[in-house]
């Protein structure tokens, strides 16, 4: 079998649809890819690397990213697009970019991109990936997002939406073959004929249409619209701006709601915000901003921000001097996976759809309020897949959210005599403001509001630059060659002789490493939908997942206190001999 023939069949295996099976050939995927060599142009004079696909939109280094594989990224989408249905030829295409520094070079090639393939260019500046979306939705059209959402300044990304909403992981293999045809014709073409020179980047600067405010502009409406214009009117709330595309539209929203804001930490230089990692230090700034506002005579309540492209939010509580004790922080951050669970109770869902990694006080909290709830693989593709389930199954009020705190709505929600319309993609405004309006409607403060949630607590953090293929051979190790998804212990007297040994290695292969010197308590249950998710008898939660979109293999822990689960993942992370390191040097 050739390369590209060879490259397309081990993809569609990759993404076959049983995750257990998916991850091993996954791994043969890549080993694969590394034998594959791309053959460039012979204009050209650098090797291109592809975009690659992460858990929600196309990921890379920004010197990956050059004008050329931009442009064949965006031109190979569209025409899979076209050739779907989804869109027509001439329609409008919606671009829209963040804040980093190479994202006014990639929205040029993007459009030059979008007028090739017969469509008009839409420029509607640097806003939110879901105000655009909304936007792209509302007129039936494509966008095209350019950011890469939390990740470091070196990388970017290009995330391009359907007509009705996100791209799902089945339409990853036509794009991607799409794409490779688009690759084919452009590197075919001689150095006078192309439009890109030598480096990959267009021999003639694009330039984009005058900017059109009308997506920023509904998506504005959309929350003042459907909150009550002065709900929050004896709150101070903090606007943590730092380089977020959404830094100037949440806290005038904000102030439209009636509540008076203080903004910090304005950035020119592009930081990078996880809401999934938030460190020490994040809080100990976040703490230093609350302390000086107060200072000024503006004590604050809450700190909010949002990650790079405001798709993902950031609240975190100002506890009063007074209720803290000596050395205690003053801020409270709750993790996005528990603020989707105040949201889902202010909008009176009856279906949601989370990840399998978010903190089990999810499930128990929609359990005791009788939502219906689908567990998925991580990414925002796989929770709009089970927002349709839940449709199908005739719920009324459909939400979903990830551990990052990215909000989607998968029904159009009445609240307030208005209609919340459907935005089935990662919304960070709709829980900031849900959080907020949900304690001041009950005259409590935020952390009275989160004290009513199951007491679970949650911790995450990661391993950067940690390969890829490394990732995938500890995985390999981990999960067992059988169709379940999962098994618990205490229930798998059903299952045949062969797979029950599968697992029996899996567990003792894990047991090694997650020890009873470390506190570890025997495992009952491992769920290997998406990583590798250990639950242990005394309650205690230990999930091993690679990241979707950059070299990182992160753990996420669930205690019954804060410090256990703190404890967790310093075991999992602290060099030199931490569990993750310690999984390395065994499997690779």
């Amino acid at each position: 079998m050739g390369g590209k023939g060879r490259l397309s069949w081990l993809r569609r295996k990759a993404c076959h649809n049983r995750p257990l099976l998916a991850q091993k050939r996954l791994a043969r995927y890549n080993v694969e890819m590394a034998k594959i060599t791309i053959a460039p142009a012979s204009f050209l004079n650098y090797q291109p690397v592809p975009l690659a696909f992460g858990t929600s939109g196309l990921r890379g280094l920004v010197k990956d990213i050059t004008d050329l594989e931009a442009y064949i990224n965006v031109k190979g989408t569209l025409r899979y697009l076209m050739n779907s249905g989804d869109i027509r030829a001439n329609g409008r295409v919606m671009i829209a970019g963040d804040l980093r520094p190479s994202t006014d070079r990639i929205m040029g090639a993007c459009a030059q991109a979008i007028v090739d393939s017969g469509c008009q260019v839409e420029n509607s500046g640097k806003i939110p990936t879901p105000a655009l979306v909304a936007h792209a939705i509302s007129q039936k059209s494509a966008g095209v997002m350019v950011t890469g959402s939390h990740i470091p300044f070196d990388r970017n990304g290009i995330k391009i939406n359907k007509s009705v909403g996100e791209v799902l992981k089945s339409d990853e293999a036509g794009i991607l073959r799409e794409v490779e045809r688009v690759r084919a014709e452009e590197y075919g073409r001689s150095a006078t004929a192309s439009a890109f020179d030598a480096c990959g980047t267009l021999k003639r600067t694009p330039e984009l249409p005058p900017l059109d405010s009308i997506a920023e502009t509904a998506y504005l409406r959309r929350y003042l619209d459907i909150f009550k214009r002065q709900g929050l009117a004896d709150v101070r709330v903090l606007v943590y701006q730092h380089s977020a595309v959404g830094r100037d539209l949440l806290p005038r929203i904000l102030r439209e709601l009636g509540a008076e804001v203080v903004t910090a930490g304005r950035s020119e230089t592009f930081v990078p915000i996880d809401t999934e990692n938030i460190t020490d230090e994040q809080l100990a700034r976040l703490e230093e901003f609350a302390i000086a506002a107060e200072a000024g005579g503006q004590s604050v309540s809450a700190i909010v921000s949002t990650d790079g492209d405001s798709d993902r939010p950031l609240v975190t509580a100002v506890l009063p001097a007074a209720a803290t004790g000596p050395g205690a922080r003053r801020v409270r951050f709750l993790s996005g996976e528990l603020l989707g669970v105040i949201v889902a109770e202010y909008l009176r869902a009856d279906g949601a759809a989370v990840p399998i990694s978010a903190n089990d006080a999810v499930e128990r909290r929609l359990g005791e309020l009788s939502i219906v709830l689908q567990k998925t693989k991580i990414g925002s593709p796989y929770v709009v897949d089970a927002l349709d389930a839940l449709r199908a199954a005739k719920r009324q009020r459909i939400v979903g959210w990830e551990a990052n705190g990215g909000f989607l709505t998968g029904s159009d929600i009445e609240l307030n005599g208005s209609t919340l319309i459907a935005l089935p993609t990662r919304d960070a405004l709709l829980p900031i403001l849900a959080n907020l309006f949900a304690a001041a409607e009950q005259r409590v403060s935020l952390p009275a509001l989160w004290e009513r949630l199951p007491a679970r607590f949650g911790r995450a953090g990661l391993l950067d630059d940690f390969p890829v293929a490394a990732s995938q051979a500890i995985l390999a190790h981990l999960i067992p060659a059988a169709a379940a998804v999962e098994c618990d212990f205490d229930r798998a007297a059903g299952l045949s002789a062969s797979v029950a040994e599968e697992w029996q290695r899996c567990r003792a292969t894990l047991t090694r490493f997650f020890t009873p010197a470390l506190g570890f308590d025997a495992i009952a249950k491992i769920n290997v939908l998406d990583g590798v998710r250990i639950y242990f008898r005394n309650g205690d939660i230990a999930h091993i997942r690679p990241s979707g979109n950059a070299p990182q293999l992160r753990i996420y822990a669930v205690s019954a206190s804060q410090a256990r689960a703190d404890q967790i993942v310093e075991f999992a992370l602290a060099e030199p001999d931490a569990i993750l390191r310690r999984l390395e040097r065994a499997f690779t």
